[in-house]
């Protein structure tokens, strides 16, 4: 332990080709007397279910020891092997490629470089939990290096970890970005905004104030003196990745200024600040310490993720960014979006979550019709169990207080939370049982009974058809340059699925109309385009038929649909005005305003 405690880790990060997307990584480790070191660097990124490989992207790996260069050899896919013969001293050098653009990839360019860092850093075998600095050297027409790592005092664009958890959850943003500042909840918040846009950076202040207050006040506490959001803006971006102390978005720049845009912001903003509390420290036990080698399996990611999407509307409504009535509405098409889903009847909440890794971040055409993303149904889930609580208690308890035991629970234990544990906070809350509710909406795939539970608080749900008298095929496909559709997915159960329309058809005609001839009058948005918007097929009954001619492997074939009643629907929530005395009182609670 002693001569652990003297092993001393540094980068030193620099950027000589930003615009053919490369950093220079310099790993220096002195200390560490030993005759062979590895160093590793992590398949996955935290919040982020998948394998990436990250390794796949380093370029001449090479090291020196005692300042002479010495055998490096790969001994598995993301760990290198230096035989250092005992040497004190260790400098490693490699490059890293990086030109993907995501919340959770690095990025490098001549305008700035995302250093997303389980994605450019490296870590010795067995040692986590030591503490490294890094040194930023931005490119010479850069000025500014924003993140949420602790600064070395006295030295520029120099940072410290305690471990590498740390350092690999502090992602980095450098270059020329818009830096703006706020207080709320008694934590500084640095907004560093690259790629321009139209945000008035004054609004935002305010407005983004009002979500850290509004979700500190559910937890009591806020657990960081200083945050960074970090927002990349792009013609079209989108998508998050909480950190424990700062987070990435994803905005699109000239949204700011719309409706939609701004509050599809502020959500995203109210998403992943509830992070801070919901998975980065309120975790499933699965969830830390990190397996940064392979998948970290749960069956909790609705919680983490699901309640997180239900509370991004809770936070917009309680910071008055949505009345009553838009917030109804906003849940009510959460609930559509399952029910709508027809994967929804084949994956339970817990089994989407523990596939993550093979269907959450890599779908297929088939995905929708046997999976649901635990980000819809966990948020299904949180709007029921909410209700089932404050209905049970008569309005004094809610969800809140779960979300709060519970984070103060894996505070005082320093560990993750188990199902069982979460399941009996829960019944200890609501003093009732909740095994049923946990066999039907976590373990089975029961639908949401959507009028019960809305109804606990007064509101009247109403469903009808999302296409009322109009019939569809219920397949999707892309425009091609020369005319044709090419089938990219069909839903269970649907016209085209039962008459064997397969992806990568290629549809040539409709009962012998071109498909050019058949859009001639209509205008499409986007390449992307449903069969059900031709007007050929508008005009058609439901149960009539619809003959295509397809090229199938570069064979033509005639495929005939019988056109069926969309099985879609559009749900409406509505304050019921003659609600009773009980149920105003869960309303009340459930709103919290």
């Amino acid at each position: 332990m002693a001569a652990k405690a003297q092993v001393k880790i540094g980068f030193e990060v620099s950027f000589k080709e930003p615009q053919a997307h490369y950093a220079e990584v310099q790993m220096n480790i002195s200390g560490l007397a030993k005759d062979y070191v590895d160093v590793k660097m992590p398949v996955w990124t935290p919040g982020s279910y998948l394998v990436r490989e990250f390794e796949k992207s380093v370029e001449e790996f090479k090291a020196t020891a005692a300042g002479k260069a010495v055998k490096v050899e790969k001994v598995r896919k993301n760990t290198w092997r230096i035989f250092s013969a005992k040497a004190a001293n260790i400098q490693i050098n490699y490059r890293v490629y990086a030109f993907e653009i995501s919340v959770r990839t690095p990025f490098i360019d001549e305008s700035h470089a995302f250093l997303s860092p389980t994605g450019i850093f490296m870590h010795p075998d067995g040692m986590i939990k030591s503490p490294s600095t890094v040194k930023i050297i931005p490119f010479n027409t850069w000025s500014k290096v924003s993140t949420g790592l602790t600064p070395v005092a006295g030295e520029q664009f120099t940072y410290k970890a305690s471990d590498f958890d740390i350092l690999y959850d502090s992602p980095i943003e450098v270059g020329n970005q818009d830096i703006f500042e706020f207080t709320a909840a008694g934590v500084r918040h640095e907004v560093a905004m690259y790629g321009g846009g139209n945000y008035d950076k004054e609004k935002l202040k305010v407005d983004m104030a009002k979500i850290v207050e509004k979700e500190t006040a559910v937890y009591g506490e806020n657990p960081n003196k200083y945050y960074v959001f970090i927002v990349h803006n792009f013609l079209k971006g989108g998508g998050g990745l909480e950190h424990l102390n700062s987070t990435t978005l994803g905005a699109t720049r000239n949204a700011y200024n719309t409706a939609e845009g701004y509050k599809g912001f502020l959500g995203l903003v109210a998403h992943e600040y509830h992070h801070l509390w919901n998975v980065k420290r309120l975790r499933p036990i699965a969830l830390g310490p990190f397996d940064y080698d392979n998948e970290n399996y749960t069956t909790n990611l609705w919680i983490a993720e699901g309640f997180t999407s239900y509370y991004e509307n809770k936070y917009l409504h309680r910071a008055g960014f949505t009345d009553v009535n838009e917030f109804l509405k906003d849940l009510a098409g959460g609930v559509a979006t399952v029910l709508n889903t027809p994967g929804a009847k084949y994956q339970s909440a817990a089994s989407s979550s523990y596939d993550a890794w093979i269907i959450g971040y890599r779908p297929n055409e088939n995905s929708k019709n046997n999976s649901i993303s635990y980000y819809n149904k966990g948020e299904v889930i949180g709007i029921l169990m909410d209700l089932e609580i404050i209905n049970a208690t008569k309005g004094a308890k809610s969800l809140d207080d779960v979300m709060k035991a519970m984070y103060l629970q894996c505070k005082t234990l320093k560990r993750g939370y188990t199902d069982t544990e979460f399941k009996a906070m829960v019944e200890k809350v609501a003093g009732i049982s909740f095994t049923n509710f946990w066999a039907k909406y976590v373990n089975g795939v029961d639908d949401a009974e959507y009028v019960k539970y809305f109804g606990y608080a007064g509101v009247d749900v109403s469903s009808e058809n999302a296409t009322p008298g109009k019939p569809v095929t219920g397949a999707n496909g892309q425009l091609l340059n020369n005319g044709n559709i090419l089938i990219s997915g069909t839903t269970r159960n649907s016209a085209a699925w039962i008459a064997g329309l397969n992806v990568n058809d290629e549809v040539i005609s409709l009962d012998d109309v071109t498909v050019t001839e058949a859009l001639s009058t209509i205008r499409l948005k986007s390449p992307m385009i449903s069969l059900d918007v031709l007007p050929l097929v508008a005009k058609k009954n439901i149960g009539d038929t619809l003959k295509l001619k397809v090229k199938r492997d570069g064979l033509e074939k005639e495929i005939t649909l019988t056109l069926k009643e969309n099985t879609n629907v559009r749900l409406k929530a509505t304050v019921n005005e003659n609600a009773t005395p009980a149920q105003k009182t869960v309303l009340k609670k459930w709103t919290g305003v």
